[in-house]
């Protein structure tokens, strides 16, 4: 196997990426840019996190400390590239710091929402560790989310202007994306529609972010910073969708949840709101399924009863179908732009959110 294949397989398990990475494997010094460029952004977040107060180092180091995809770090270094033309020569690429510390910001605000999304939906678990707010307190678990908004914030600050903007912009876009979360759909809303913006809000607004930014921060024309932004829209929608499909679906130690998490929460998401629809039009399998997902849920006999009630009616499949619809309108979006090995591995991306289980 060749030097450039290990790195690329390197990359994939590192990145939770399908080991068939192709459009990668074959261009080393692309793969290379890339495991040392994350590399470093890896370093960047834990630097940006330490802190001479104990408490707050441990509390703000928990979830990186826990691991991750790093998916939108990856996708901003993969942005930046669409305009280097070392990646068609096959020669050195470099990633330039400006480059990694929006990537680093990007996955610093992902990680603040993270703790503020688990205090508000109670969660016990998250990358298979105990969250924040179960291990010290909702209200320090909040504060520690603040405290990485803040370090994210500092960092963009040396982006300039339009990149200030953004964040910005994307800081409220995921905090209406809560709110609406929070609130439920209005009562003339439709219930499919309402879930839908929230995950725009919540999810594909801060993927979205990260593809112009990495566009822009890598020198590319206005027609591809805007197309790097539809694409991360679209692909973030079939990512958040994929993982609401999961949490019923996989097992717990690929997805880090306990199986039906969003059930015992009473989140509605996809597969349910699939079932609600379905029952509406007189389905009896969906009718009794429901019963048990709107019944107790408080012992673990109860919880997976509902799960498989779910995961067993075809709601599952109609829900991956539009799942990957979405993953289809992301690959459309890069059709404008040259092929290049960064755009198969963007639509390689789009293909890998809705073939993971986990």
């Amino acid at each position: 196997m060749s030097s450039a294949t290990d790195d690329a397989a390197g990359l994939a398990a590192t990145l939770s990426l399908p080991p068939g990475f192709d459009a990668l494997e074959e261009h080393e010094q692309l793969v290379s840019a890339l495991v040392d460029s994350l590399s470093v952004i890896e370093d960047e977040l834990a630097a940006a996190l330490t802190n001479a107060d104990r408490l707050a180092d441990d509390v703000s180091r928990h979830l990186l400390d826990a691991g991750g995809k790093r998916v939108r770090p990856l996708l901003t270094v993969l942005a930046s590239l669409l305009a280097d033309p070392n990646v068609a020569a096959g020669t050195t690429v470099q990633i330039s710091p400006q480059v990694r510390r929006v990537a680093t910001v990007m996955e610093l605000t992902h990680l603040a929402t993270l703790y503020h999304d688990d205090v508000m939906d109670e969660a016990e678990l998250r990358r298979g560790a105990p969250t924040a707010h179960r291990q010290w307190s909702n209200l320090v678990a909040i504060l520690a989310g603040d405290l990485i908004f803040a370090r994210a914030s500092l960092g963009m600050s040396e982006m300039g202007y339009d990149s200030i903007k953004v964040h910005a912009e994307t800081f409220e876009a995921l905090v209406m994306g809560q709110l609406w979360e929070t609130v439920g759909p209005q009562d003339d809303e439709d219930p499919l529609a309402h879930y839908l913006k929230v995950i725009n809000g919540k999810t594909a607004s801060l993927i979205s972010a990260s593809a112009g930014l990495g566009a822009l921060h890598g020198g590319s024309d206005k027609t591809t910073i805007e197309i790097m932004k539809a694409y991360g829209d679209y692909v973030g929608m079939a990512f958040q969708l994929a993982d609401d499909i999961i949490d019923l679906t996989a097992e717990q130690a690929n997805s880090g949840k306990i199986p039906g998490t969003d059930l015992r929460e009473r989140v509605a998401t996809l597969p349910v709101l699939l079932l609600r629809q379905s029952a509406q039009n007189g389905d009896d399998d969906a009718v009794a399924a429901l019963e048990l997902v709107d019944g107790p849920l408080e012992t673990d006999e109860q919880l997976d009863a509902a799960v498989q009630a779910v995961k067993s009616h075809p709601v599952i499949d109609e829900a991956w179908s539009l799942t990957r619809a979405w993953a289809a309108r992301a690959k459309q979006a890069l059709e404008p732009l040259e092929p290049t090995p960064v755009t198969e591995a963007l639509a390689q991306f789009a293909d890998y959110v809705v073939h993971r289980n986990g």
